[in-house]
């Protein structure tokens, strides 16, 4: 996987650098606007920098079985315009997996908006080449636009969108066809990597590798420190990973989850998580007073939830509505139960079968069963 958010990446290779992420150094930073100079109709030459906490430097170089989300956002990113321009074009793309869409990758997209139209680059397609075994998102794909959305207010009021690319067709390039591809196909004006950031065939290219071929190609790279998690508990992570070094990571938000720690879930991600289930049989309610119990199964649930349990003081979102109610939720080995009033649910049953329901968890950690 591409690196995300300043990470060092693991040892396993997965073809073009895609390996696990890893922050090994603190830092709270602020990207300068740099002077831009347009030439040839596409190409900016944008100063290079390496922005840390201290003096501003610059270098020039010469899961769980889930309901199938068939709520996803429909967008248009892998088709090109009716002009024939890359989607990115123009663009500052910002190199990441983006998969848990924390507080890292958020970092990401602030400093390419900084510079420029923000895009988000990921590769999708990983599991299915190599293999692996389907595991839940952390974000469920009906709710990354909400949450891209969100983080107009860090970015100048501007939304970031997500380009993705097949990850079988940029597996075997080199660090240098992987810049031209950036470059002369889909005719960004910049990228946004982290200082350990590695790309190409065999993890071949690092930040450094990545300026000089970006100023070869009249491209802007600009490289940021990594975003630290400020807790650093490391009691849940693999310790026997040296390249761990208490960075905010999707791993981290995964084992967090795991242990129903909700507080720290939304420190690492920069929000409350937001779980999404689709209940396909209203009549499977159960009216308790003046209350309504909702029972799914955890194949209906979309993306990762927490640790088996309780969790008080949970607001419950119906479809689009941003109108939460508040409901108590328990997750138990094999379902899903939700407790609400009635009031707040009779209405939305009888119209709204088979949209997704969003369950938002509070920072109170999880009551054992």
């Amino acid at each position: 996987m591409l690196a995300s958010g300043g990470s060092l990446l693991a040892q396993q290779n997965l073809g073009l650098g895609f390996c696990s992420s890893r922050i090994v150094k603190l830092s709270s930073f602020m990207l300068r606007p740099p002077s831009v100079a347009i030439a040839d109709g596409h190409n900016h030459r944008l100063q290079h920098r390496l922005v840390s906490s201290s003096t501003p430097q610059s270098r020039f170089p010469g899961d769980i079985s889930m309901l199938p989300d068939s709520f996803s956002q429909q967008e248009d990113d892998h088709e090109r315009p009716a002009d024939g321009l890359s989607p990115v074009a123009g663009g500052i793309v910002a190199l990441g997996k983006f998969d848990a869409l924390h507080t890292g990758h958020r970092e990401l997209a602030i400093q390419a908006s900084k510079i420029g139209t923000p895009y988000l680059l990921s590769f999708v397609g990983m599991a299915e080449f190599f293999g692996w075994e389907p595991r839940a998102p952390i974000v469920a794909n009906c709710d990354r636009k909400r949450v891209l959305s969100s983080w107009a207010s860090y970015c100048g009021n501007v939304i970031p969108r997500e380009f993705q690319v097949e990850f079988s067709s940029v597996r075997h390039l080199t660090p240098q066809q992987f810049v031209e591809k950036l470059s002369k196909e889909y005719r960004v004006c910049g990228v946004v990597a982290g200082e350990n950031y590695r790309f190409g065939y065999k993890a071949a290219g690092d930040a450094s590798e990545l300026q000089r071929l970006c100023d070869e190609y009249g491209l802007g790279a600009f490289i940021i420190n990594s975003v630290m998690d400020k807790k650093q508990d490391a009691r849940h992570i693999n310790s026997s990973n040296l390249k761990e070094r208490g960075q905010v990571s999707s791993t981290r938000v995964r084992h967090a989850l795991a242990v129903g720690d909700m507080q720290y879930v939304s420190e690492l991600l920069g929000r409350r998580h937001r779980l999404f289930l689709v209940v396909k049989d209203w009549k499977e309610l159960i009216s308790a007073g003046s209350k309504y119990r909702i029972s799914a199964p955890k194949s209906c649930l979309l993306n990762l939830p927490p640790k088996e349990g309780f969790y008080e003081s949970c607001s419950l979102f119906f479809g689009d509505e941003e109108n939460p109610v508040t409901c108590r939720i328990f997750i138990d080995t094999t379902q899903i139960h939700l407790e609400l009033d009635q009031n707040d649910l009779c209405d939305y049953h009888n119209s709204q079968d088979f949209q997704p329901l969003g369950i938002e968890f509070g920072d109170l950690t999880f009551d054992s069963i």
